[in-house]
């Protein structure tokens, strides 16, 4: 038994064929007396393909819950103009009810044609592509143009580690401390204890009155 998902969203009938095509992205070039080599790259991303059946009717006993076609077609057409990727997944489970494995991937809806046929009655037939979805992100890079003629140099500034960032100071409380001191020993100005307090209104409720052992952050 299988069951199809597009994020939250089960399809109405379970489509009787499901196509994984992976990609490859090798590349044979040929060397000058050394026949042909083989680049070996990381695989391309994966593309499934599919038809799904939507009933008009709702008159199959093996459909889910009916909707018309057109719900699910304004969930694929906002689904392409959104530009948004979502969860496709597919359950497996055996005839004893034993789950088996899962697919779980993230996609884009990549394309759907939408096919009606007189000789197959009044329901509507699906194709839809969908194509594996890799989340990324931009870089930054620095260029330094030279003071003469030559090439500018390139650099890419990389994201500081969180393991080297700057860590928060922070003072323990010692018996008759009092905000003004720490603040006064710390920034210079006790009248700037008000700082403190609101950096540690989880641990203070009573600026006049703090205890020994806490530890408070300071600005």
């Amino acid at each position: 038994m299988y069951s199809f998902y597009f994020g939250r969203m089960a399809l109405p009938v379970t489509p009787q064929k499901l196509t994984v095509k992976i990609k490859g992205n090798n590349k044979t070039i040929t060397l000058a007396n050394e026949g042909d080599i083989s680049f070996l790259r990381h695989p391309g991303l994966t593309e499934i393909t599919f038809d799904v059946m939507l009933p008009m009717l709702g008159q199959y006993p093996f459909a889910g819950k009916y909707r018309k076609p057109d719900h699910y077609l304004d969930i694929f057409e906002g689904l392409i103009t959104r530009c948004e990727p979502f969860r496709f997944i597919v359950s497996r489970v055996s005839p004893s009810g034993k789950l088996l494995y899962d697919t779980n991937m993230k996609v884009s809806l990549e394309n759907y044609t939408v096919t009606e046929d007189a000789t197959k009655g009044p329901d509507v037939t699906v194709a839809v592509t969908l194509k594996q979805y890799i989340d990324y992100s931009t870089k930054t890079v620095k260029v330094i143009m030279p003071e003469q003629d030559g090439k500018p140099t390139i650099t890419e500034e990389k994201e500081r580690d969180d393991s080297t960032a700057p860590t928060a100071q922070t003072h323990t409380v010692k018996p008759g401390d009092s905000l003004w001191n720490i603040a006064k020993q710390y920034l210079g100005d006790g009248a700037r204890y008000i700082e403190i307090y609101n950096l540690n209104k989880d641990k203070i409720t009573d600026p006049n009155s703090i205890s020994a052992g806490q530890v408070l952050t300071l600005p």
